[in-house]
């Protein structure tokens, strides 16, 4: 695999520019150390024992999560954090509500002047094109596309997986804007013997080597060329946040998040499956049978993970919140490749289900937001259910089909209340 490399800012700034603090904080985000120091107008006289990525404290009023609104942090070396699901309540997620998923540092740059996307391998026409290329050479069009991570729902695993522990606020749904991903390599032109594609970023590795992705995956040719999978460089109708992938990602709805590639810079067709960094081993990996919790499973048995199953969220009201006797109980619901075609609630406990109002998605790709109002019989403790149904009449299971790295739990979620 080729070398990836990255977009450097050149800093103007020097100790004699005398920078505004507003200034300093802004560049040592991304500087380098040395080049902070100077900038701050520092010596750091142990700086060689700094990591590379970390803030200086005196300017760390910048946290990771500026910009973003209620975010749980995970993890800040990568930086992991998700959003409550009272706070997932809108029907397009707010860009200071989407969560974050990082596999390594930011790129030096995230500014779109010069940034560059390289399509090669198997195509007729290999293409290097700036983000305005982009803009004046294809259909720019804006989707509402739900992106969920792998994990999602890992810390309710039993025994526990390896990994972040997200409860279920790794899911959102913005509108992207950019241009479809099958145009960009139809321009190309696919050959016949292309089957996956590779994706890669300008992020950096958490041991700071220039010659290691982070993350570098890839989905089947079918799914590249499919209407829904675009590259966007605005996120509700703005620049996409840092920690979201600005200036350029991939957004590809209804699959892992991991295949929605950040801080894009090239798409390598290829004619194999792609075994860029966490394609192999277990990453993003689920047993090709069931296993009992606990089963040690060998790689060879592990296949990689393709459309997200069936799904749903209860936003409103939020757990273990206190209610009348009556209340309105609101979500979204979402699936890999296909549709959600019903969507249920219980307060028994699953004895019983009524069925709520479901919207169509605004577009492919979307999740599908639902209502309904509930009345309970008596004052007490009462846990409201949801369960979603998708269009082929999958529906989401009690518990978790536990697997060794936490993938794909769709089990039922649920919401306590007590009412009065």
């Amino acid at each position: 695999m080729d070398n990836h490399s990255h977009t450097d800012t050149p800093a103007d700034a020097g100790p004699q520019d005398a920078p505004t603090r507003k200034d300093r904080r802004r560049f040592l985000r991304t500087a380098g150390l040395a080049t902070a120091g100077a900038v701050a107008g520092l010596t750091i006289p142990f700086e060689r024992h700094m990591p590379r990525g970390m803030t200086l404290a005196a300017f760390a009023d910048d946290s990771p999560l500026a910009g973003k609104d209620g975010l749980t942090l995970l993890g800040d070396r990568p930086v992991n954090a998700e959003t409550p699901a009272h706070l997932l309540d809108d029907a397009i997620t707010p860009t200071e509500r989407h969560f974050i998923r990082n596999n390594g540092l930011l790129p030096d740059s995230t500014s779109p002047e010069g940034w560059t996307l390289t399509v090669d391998g198997f195509v007729d026409n290999p293409m290097t094109m700036t983000i305005d290329d982009l803009r004046n050479n294809f259909e720019v069009v804006t989707r509402a596309l739900h992106i969920e991570c792998g994990g999602n729902g890992r810390a309710a695993f039993d025994p526990p997986a390896r990994g972040n522990q997200w409860t279920v606020g790794a899911v959102g749904c913005s509108e992207w804007t950019g241009v479809r991903l099958k145009d960009v390599l139809e321009a190309a032109g696919v050959q016949d013997a292309a089957v996956y594609t590779g994706h890669e970023g300008a992020d950096i590795h958490l041991s700071g080597d220039p010659d290691k992705f982070p993350l570098s995956r890839g989905i089947p040719i079918e799914k590249a060329l499919d209407e829904t999978v675009l590259i966007a460089f605005e996120m509700n109708g703005e620049a996409l946040h840092p920690m979201n992938g600005a200036p350029l990602r991939l957004v590809v709805p209804g699959w892992p998040g991991s295949c929605s590639q950040k801080w894009l810079t090239r798409i390598w067709v290829r004619d194999q499956e792609h075994d860029g960094e966490k394609m192999g081993g277990q990453s993003y990996r689920v047993p090709a049978y069931p296993v009992a919790p606990g089963t040690d499973v060998p790689n060879e048995d592990m296949v990689v993970m393709g459309a997200m199953p069936v799904k749903s969220l209860i936003t409103f009201p939020m757990n273990g919140a206190e209610s009348g006797m009556e209340t309105e109980v609101r979500g979204h619901a979402w699936v890999g490749d296909r549709t959600i075609e019903r969507l249920e609630v219980s307060i028994d406990f699953g004895a019983t289900w009524a069925e709520a109002d479901l919207d169509a998605p605004v577009n492919p790709g979307a999740w599908q937001n639902w209502r309904t109002s509930v009345s309970f019989p008596q004052a007490g403790y009462y846990e409201v259910w949801a369960r979603a149904t998708d269009s082929e009449g999958v529906s989401q299971p009690h518990a978790i089909a536990w697997n060794p790295r936490g993938y794909n739990n769709n089990s039922l979620h649920r919401v306590g209340l007590m009412v009065s």
